[in-house]
């Protein structure tokens, strides 16, 4: 198949991109710890009608996709499990808000682009200098 995908330059995309959004993992999560505080983050859990020790859950699993991400642990895994989290924001949170981002209480613009350049990233793969690359897919040299 022909493709016009630069492959000398695309794995450092991925890594790029991986990069990019393990960092913004982190930063998430650090607004519901710093600013939120765990406390204030399960009231708001359970304002949405979800148990609120479940807002101390996805502040975990924000951590931990975080990482995988930076490191490139299963990076291409991570992506896909942290993806129904960002839809869960769109639809419990966001939605109701319109499109664009800067409407009050945030449109689902961003978590919508977030979510996709997750998906992407689990379809190009885990890029070079992941510390354990996912298992599945295929890769060449």
């Amino acid at each position: 198949m022909d493709s016009t995908i630069d492959t000398r330059t695309a794995g450092y995309g991925a890594l790029l991109l991986r990069l990019t959004l393990g960092f913004l993992f982190f930063a998430h999560d650090w607004l519901k710890y710093a600013i939120f505080t765990p406390a204030g983050t399960e009231h708001f859990f359970a304002s949405l009608g979800l148990p609120g020790w479940f807002g101390l859950f996805v502040m975990l699993w924000e951590l931990a996709a975080g990482i995988a991400l930076v490191l490139g642990i299963w990076a291409r895994l991570a992506a896909l499990l942290i993806v129904p989290d960002l839809i869960g924001a769109i639809v419990l949170v966001h939605i109701h808000n319109g499109f664009y981002f800067t409407a009050k209480g945030g449109g689902w613009e961003y978590p919508a682009f977030w979510a996709i350049a997750l998906v992407v990233l689990a379809l190009i793969g885990d890029g070079p200098y992941a510390l354990v690359p996912t298992p599945f897919g295929r890769r060449t040299a």
